[in-house]
């Protein structure tokens, strides 16, 4: 029995992450490591989940481990591994729901985090990254693994498949700095979801393919201008901007301010862009200063791209 096998409690934090970024509906995401859930994960004798507390700012969440993303991502590991224990669950949520920043994601991930450190043999990050996929499908009605693969792993994280995932960490340009704007307003991951066409037209699936090319390219050979060219969604942002008051004031603060690009965070309202370090806190300002003339408050935060992922703190 390994070392990790006598731990009867362990703690996990999971950051906050921002998907699709623009251009790669439900296969990119980057971690938000200024905010994050933690999730406290107890062995207990019999064979179940417990939700024992939630606590934090998310407001009320379902204690019945199936109705919740960190319950059922620990159910979907004790099916899986067939253990003969169970897990006891205290989740401190640190990001808002309802706000574009993979709150749900983010305590799947700390849950099946923590409990892989409670386990006679710990799993690999791809097992893990399926168990919280189960989590995940809770919250939003659809298996998808932007926010969980960034939360995992860390970084800006591109993630191909669903039954048989494939994770890639895309290096980032030095100097860049991710700006997140969180206005003060609710939207429902599944209400974003459900406004969504079916289908795409051409024109638009090259265009937007074009630019998901675009964009990891220039990631990989720190070209700005590259980044700056292909950072545009042209599939799903001109359909879930509506419900987003203010949408279009602040994309053109940002752009004006320096940003390289601005978009939707996830499903919103939160909102974000990409500048390089020099202009973020002009970028940040613009930002919010447009949310503010459509009256909404907001939180604020400028960070590196490049970040850690999950991990056991004490």
């Amino acid at each position: 029995m390994s070392a990790a096998a006598a731990l009867e409690r362990a703690t996990a934090f999971a950051p906050a992450s921002v998907g699709n970024v623009a251009i790669g509906f439900d296969i990119l995401g980057f971690a938000v490591d200024a905010l994050g859930d933690r999730v406290t994960v107890t062995r207990r004798a019999a064979p179940e989940v417990v939700i024992s507390a939630v606590r934090g700012i998310a407001g009320e969440l379902p204690k019945e481990p199936r109705d919740n993303t960190a319950g059922r991502a620990l159910l979907a590991m004790q099916e899986a591994l067939h253990l003969e224990f169970g897990f006891t669950v205290e989740i401190d949520k640190g990001i808002p729901l309802g706000s574009g920043l993979g709150g749900s994601a983010a305590s799947a991930v700390g849950a099946v985090v923590a409990a892989n450190a409670l386990l006679p043999q710990a799993c690999g990050p791809l097992e893990l990254l399926k168990f919280a996929m189960a989590g995940e499908a809770v919250a939003s009605g659809a298996r998808h693994v932007d926010n969980i693969a960034a939360s995992l792993y860390g970084g800006l994280v591109l993630t191909v498949g669903i039954d048989h995932p494939r994770v890639k960490q895309i290096p980032v340009p030095a100097g860049i700095r991710a700006v997140i704007v969180h206005p003060h307003m609710f939207l429902a991951t599944s209400q974003a979801r459900a406004i969504l066409k079916g289908s795409v037209e051409l024109s638009d699936f090259v265009w937007q393919t074009a630019n998901l090319a675009g964009f990891i390219s220039g990631c990989y050979t720190d070209d700005l201008d590259m980044i700056r060219a292909s950072f545009e969604d042209v599939v799903i942002e001109p359909q879930r901007q509506a419900l987003i008051p203010g949408f279009h004031d602040v994309r053109r603060g940002a752009m004006e301010a320096g940003a390289l690009g601005c978009s939707i965070s996830g499903a919103g309202p939160s909102m974000f862009a990409w500048a390089p370090e020099a202009r973020a806190p002009a970028v940040l300002a613009a930002m919010s200063r447009a949310f503010g003339r459509h009256a909404l408050a907001t939180d604020e935060w400028v960070v590196e791209v490049r970040s850690a992922g999950a991990r056991l703190i004490r």
